[in-house]
């Protein structure tokens, strides 16, 4: 075989990750913008008494490193996207930084809702006024992150499954975290306004449950993806009913599995007493552009001799 030949049949394994990602430059600003309001609100929750906020502050801190996981996934991936170490390229980086993400994500919950339960035993004072302004700013901060992660987050097409988990993970921390500082500020206007002190904690609780649901969620989607079980049954059977549209030809095994944000990779092997050469059924699967790596191995069934 020539030269040319094998060069056009090599498959680069790249699969979209050797590119720089839209989100990954507004995911270094959100960064940004989280570290300072970080260092803001702890501060002031420890300074005013105020339990929500200086979850808040905290849950800020490990949005900061989730965020930080988010961007060093999207460069590892590009970093070694032509790596021959990875055997389908590094298009799953992604999933696991979204996957670490999330882990960080439980974590917090679980530290808010035991610091928020120790507070309802054990009320401390709060300075109202103070700690209000703090969690409005802070809830600024967030909707500003939210905006400047939203765009590429909800263009995902769900009817395909194409999602970036590494960005949905960062859009989720900016949203807990728009939550805590909107359940701070109303813990912090009942408990100046109608003496509910025990509003702070409770509201503290509240958001322990709600970024725990979240995160759970996250970890669902991205485990599916790293143990290959994210692709449903819909799917391998419009692949199957395509190869099997050919004369007398049946998938006996079929494996899915994604490689890259928006992109699969397929094994078929086909059983056929009409055998055709493993570029016909691929050229079959072209009409499905987010299989880009598909592998065949076509099977002969002798009439007469061998049952399907």
């Amino acid at each position: 075989m020539r030269r040319n030949d094998l060069d056009r049949r090599r498959h680069d394994h790249t699969f979209g990750t050797d590119v720089r990602a839209p989100g990954e430059r507004r995911t270094k600003w959100v960064i940004a913008l989280t570290l300072v309001t970080m260092i803001v609100e702890i501060a002031a929750g420890t300074a005013f008494g105020s339990m929500a906020l200086l979850a808040d502050g905290w849950h800020m801190a490990s949005h900061a490193a989730a965020l930080s996981v988010t961007a060093f996934a999207y460069w590892f991936a590009r970093r070694h996207s032509r790596s021959e170490r990875y055997s389908f390229g590094t298009g799953k980086v992604g999933a696991l930084g979204g996957f670490a993400s999330a882990t960080a994500l439980s974590l917090v919950a679980m530290l808010i809702l035991v610091e928020s339960a120790e507070r309802l035993v054990a009320p401390v004072g709060i300075q109202f006024n103070q700690a209000i302004g703090v969690a409005a700013a802070g809830l600024v901060v967030n909707l500003v992150s939210a905006l400047l992660l939203r765009d590429d987050h909800d263009h995902d097409d769900p009817a395909h499954q194409h999602h970036d988990h590494n960005l949905k993970a960062a859009y989720l921390h900016v949203l807990a975290d728009a939550l805590t500082s909107v359940f701070a500020i109303v813990a912090l206007v009942t408990g100046k306004f109608l003496a509910w002190a025990w509003m702070d904690p409770v509201m503290g609780v509240v958001g322990s449950l709600v970024i725990a649901r979240w995160s759970y969620g996250l970890i669902r989607d991205t485990s599916r993806v790293l143990l290959d079980a994210e692709v449903d049954e819909d799917e391998r059977e419009a692949i199957r009913a395509i190869v099997e549209a050919e004369h007398d030809t049946h998938v006996v095994d079929l494996h899915v599995w994604r490689v890259g944000p928006r992109h699969f990779a397929a094994i078929v092997a086909v059983v056929t007493s009409d055998a055709k050469e493993p570029d016909h059924y691929k050229s079959l699967l072209r009409s499905r552009p987010d299989l880009v790596h598909v592998t065949v191995e076509v099977d002969v069934c002798h009439a007469g001799r061998d049952e399907v």
